[in-house]
């Protein structure tokens, strides 16, 4: 039987990941951080928290990660965890460095001074590309961080790369654009317009602001980029590669869509807000997919209405549920939908609207 440890299990990928390897017949452990608030609820939505190991560890502690490895004796590694929302990666670069860059480079020194055949799967992103006009992206297309998430990727990147032709190991990045589920946290723009939609379709909610609507993607889903994820570690060579839908669609096309699926017009309720755009956004990400669909036998199964639509009626459904008393495992309920956050991007506008070097008061930050 072999043997899985995966990193962050309890964010968007890895309950889906978890339950691809169990399929497979793998024995799958995951690490978590040990938090006040245990966060299982998407592993619970899964139905796979009670066949897994869970092992509480930190990237950012070399002797907790050492230790995970020494439990799992793992076959393979798929390194899932991250600060991975780019907005908070302005409000905390040190943090996003020590856990996305790194934490990918501690792991890789315990593979390469423990066994050097466990196999290495590092979770690379779109983002990596940020301000490189060039589109499609593909392997080789060069890459321009525009935030401090992507430029601790970047590093993971290169250390990946590195690592595998320094001393031979197993290695392999995986170039995964946006994918998406309704399990995707509520912090993500995709998952907050499915979740206001449902809200405002049940008369919870009144309005959806969001910064900017011409932002284009590459959407995928989550379940279908996981696949490509396990494929990557079962090629003869280690290598990188890109996976993508190979379409792009902008932030307005998936709002306009998502109300589309509830039958009422996005313009009736969808404010745009410069206050939620960030300080340098990535305007077009789309990546190429021709060597993954190559060398993996690799293609994306669910298209972007399906995506759309999928999201859209989990949320629904839920709170449906929800107003009729069924309690179960789910996120919304106990996130606050109406918050007062200072955010540096939003004071750094204010002090230049007013002429001052330190802004004083909070704005309500209630999107994207």
């Amino acid at each position: 039987m072999k043997r899985a440890l995966i990193t962050g299990i309890t964010g968007q990928d890895g309950p889906y990941l978890a339950k691809f390897l169990l399929e497979k017949g793998y024995k799958v452990f995951g690490t978590y951080r040990r938090v006040s608030t245990p966060n299982f609820w998407r592993l619970q939505d899964l139905g796979v928290l009670n066949k897994i190991t869970l092992i509480p560890a930190d990237m950012s502690d070399m002797s907790s990660l050492l230790e995970a490895v020494t439990i799992a004796e793992p076959d393979e590694v798929y390194n899932l965890a991250a600060q991975s929302f780019v907005g908070n990666s302005f409000d905390q670069p040190l943090l996003t460095s020590d856990v996305d860059a790194s934490g990918s480079t501690r792991f890789l020194e315990i593979i390469r001074h423990l066994k050097k055949n466990i196999k290495f799967y590092q979770a690379s992103t779109s983002e990596l590309y940020g301000a490189c006009e060039k589109v499609p992206q593909d392997e080789h297309t060069l890459m321009i961080p525009n935030s401090p998430y992507a430029a601790a990727k970047l590093y993971s990147f290169h250390m990946t790369r590195i690592y595998r032709h320094s001393y031979g190991m197993f290695a392999c990045n995986g170039i995964l654009f946006n994918h998406e589920s309704p399990l995707r946290g509520l912090e993500f723009v995709t998952r907050k317009i499915t979740n206001s939609v449902a809200r405002i379709k049940l008369g919870l909610q009144h309005e959806l602001r969001l910064g900017n609507l011409d932002t284009k993607r590459d959407w995928g889903y989550a379940p279908d980029y996981v696949k490509a994820m396990w494929l990557i570690l079962q090629q003869d060579k280690p290598d990188d590669f890109v996976i993508s839908t190979g379409e792009m669609h902008s932030v307005r096309e998936f709002v306009q869509e998502a109300f589309n699926v509830v039958g009422l017009n996005w313009k009736d309720f969808v404010v745009s807000d410069e206050r939620l755009k960030r300080p340098l956004d990535v305007y077009q990400l789309c990546g190429n997919n021709g060597k993954s669909r190559k060398v993996l036998k690799w293609k994306p199964a669910v298209t972007f209405k399906e995506l759309v639509k999928i999201m859209v009626e989990s949320d629904l459904g839920r709170w449906q549920r929800y107003m009729e008393g069924e309690v179960f495992p789910w996120d919304a309920p106990n996130h606050s939908h109406e918050v007062d956050i200072v955010s540096r991007n939003v004071v750094r506008d204010k002090e230049k609207e007013a002429g001052k070097s330190k802004g004083k008061g909070k704005f309500s930050l209630k999107g994207w």
